[in-house]
């Protein structure tokens, strides 16, 4: 049978394997040619103000995370303290009604033993047995109803053991929440650090004067536009106070504030509590356009209010913008996402 496989001619075998290995090279270097010198996806990137500002973000996002659970971890701390003084009143009751329920039971037994009708009969005075039988009954009536009631009282008791232990369990998780969200924080500002450091010099020296801008200790005029309230003119004054204290996270002041805790600091002595989260102060009163703003409004920015600051008229905000930079004024529309919020 005649073979399909076609023989190669001796002339061309040796050209074919030239051409076969010259396109294969040439594949090899292309695909060489492609790939980057490092592939490693954890590459840092080359340091620019703009990766700086993009960490200093995320660490105040993590801040506001950070405040949110440290906020919640004070409320079930204050929950637990109620609960477990409501633990200690009940059992102390259910302790007393066991005691008084104790001693009537001892005296029954102790008197106990002889028939009723057998202790008629004996009694030199019977209406006077008859009338003690009287009040015999009314105590067993009342004791049953002492039982009952501590019955009651046990179960209601068992009850805010379980729901105590509950808020307990809550609290570990919240107090974990603040932990993670700490490190998170720490580990972003060092980032940031890192890559500010990084920064060729002249950027990093620009980058440092927007940080100092408003500690040279001139305060710009107040507005000519009247503040939505008295307390709102207020909380205006104290946030002026505040210009040149630095930026601490997880701070309310007086020394050092984040964004929301200025806010907070602010308001409060203006005799105003706010909630201590910047996506909280969002919804902490009524929110009006943004050119309807009044000094003393708050002024939350982003999609997810992960920043705040307060207006202060002119077309300006005080807030604390980041790590390194003091509380300062800025343009109201410095962040994209504005919404005005009059409390």
């Amino acid at each position: 049978m005649a073979s399909h496989r076609r023989s190669a001619q001796p002339g061309q075998t040796r050209s074919a394997k030239v051409t076969v290995l010259s396109a294969a090279a040439v594949t090899a270097a292309a695909a060489l040619g492609a790939v980057p010198a490092s592939a490693d996806p954890q590459d840092t990137p080359e340091p620019t103000r703009a990766g700086v500002d993009r960490l200093f973000e995320e660490a105040e996002k993590a801040t506001e995370r950070f405040n949110q659970a440290d906020e919640r971890a004070d409320q079930l701390r204050a929950q637990v303290d109620r609960a477990q003084d409501r633990l200690a009143r009940g059992q102390e009751r259910i302790n007393r009604m066991r005691g008084a329920l104790g001693a009537v039971a001892g005296a029954q037994y102790r008197s106990g033993g002889i028939d009723p009708a057998l202790v008629l009969l004996l009694t030199a005075d019977p209406d006077d047995y008859l009338d003690k039988a009287a009040v015999l009954d009314r105590i067993t009536a009342r004791q049953t109803g002492q039982l009952q009631e501590l019955r009651e009282e046990q179960r209601r008791l068992g009850q805010q053991r379980t729901e105590a232990g509950c808020t307990l369990a809550e609290l570990e998780r919240s107090r974990a929440a603040v932990a993670r969200h700490k490190r998170t924080v720490e580990r972003k500002l060092a980032e940031a650090r890192r890559l500010l450091n990084a920064l060729p010099d002249g950027e990093r020296e620009e980058f440092d004067r927007a940080s100092r801008s408003g500690r040279d200790g001139v305060l710009p005029p107040l507005s000519d536009s009247p503040a939505a309230s008295a307390r709102g003119l207020a909380a205006l004054m104290a946030a002026r106070q505040a210009i040149g204290k630095p930026y601490v996270w997880g701070s309310t002041g007086p020394s050092g504030f984040d964004c929301s805790g200025l806010m907070v600091w602010s308001y409060r002595q203006a005799g105003v509590g706010l909630p201590r989260t910047s996506q909280a102060q969002r919804y902490a009163g009524r929110q009006v356009p943004l050119s309807e703003a009044r000094p003393g409004d708050l002024v939350t920015y982003r999609s997810d209010a992960s920043h705040v600051g307060m207006y202060a008229g002119n077309g300006q905000v005080i807030h604390a913008p980041y790590p390194g930079a003091a509380v300062r004024y800025d343009p109201v529309g410095m962040m994209p996402g504005a919404t005005v919020t009059r409390v």
